[in-house]
This record gives C-alpha cells, sequence and structure tokens, in this order.
C-alpha cells in the first residue's frame, strides 16, 4: 500500500469511541486510539496497564502495515455494529512508557 492508500484507510478510525488493534514486534493485541494521520505518521493512544493512562506515540506510515482485525467488533453503540475493526502492524518495537 502506498502512504496515501493507508492513510485513506486510518483517517475514517479517528474517533476518540473507537479503539484499532496494534502490533510491535515484541508485543501483540494492544488497544489504541487514532488521534491523528497524515502522509508521515500516524498518532496513537496506546492504553496500558494503568488505568486511565495512556502512552502516546507518533508511528512512520513507512513503518507501519495496515489490515483488519476480524477479532474484535466496533464499540460506538451510535453507530451500525461491524464486525472487525483496524489492525496496525509496526516494524518497531514498542518504546518505553514514561509515567
Amino acid at each position: 500500500m502506498t502512504t496515501e492508500e493507508k492513510m485513506a484507510a486510518i483517517q475514517p478510525w479517528i474517533d476518540h469511541e473507537e479503539r484499532v488493534t496494534v502490533h510491535f514486534l515484541d508485543e501483540q493485541g494492544l488497544n489504541a486510539e487514532v488521534t491523528g494521520c497524515n502522509t508521515e505518521l500516524v498518532d496513537l493512544a496506546i492504553e496500558t496497564r494503568v488505568p486511565h493512562i495512556t502512552q502516546r506515540i507518533s508511528v512512520p506510515l513507512n513503518r507501519t502495515e495496515v489490515s483488519e482485525d476480524l477479532s474484535h467488533y466496533t464499540r460506538n453503540p451510535d453507530r451500525p455494529l461491524k464486525y472487525r475493526r483496524l489492525m496496525l502492524v509496526i516494524g518497531d518495537k514498542r518504546p518505553p512508557i514514561i509515567y
């Protein structure tokens, strides 16, 4: 996929009510919120083990693969239910969490 195609696939998921699945090389199955996306970066707020604390990172789109996660469904009750959600596979290790 080109970066423009990735950006077009990610932008509908910029919603604080929806979650996406994120896989890193060293951690998989993380829940995250997409907070922004442009042709260079995708901004994520990844859930941590500490409630109400998120890890905010920006990941280059050229290190990211865009796919669908068929094992999760959307959670916004005001929209039609979808039995899949966006999955981002990042070709790097997860950055350390700083509290």
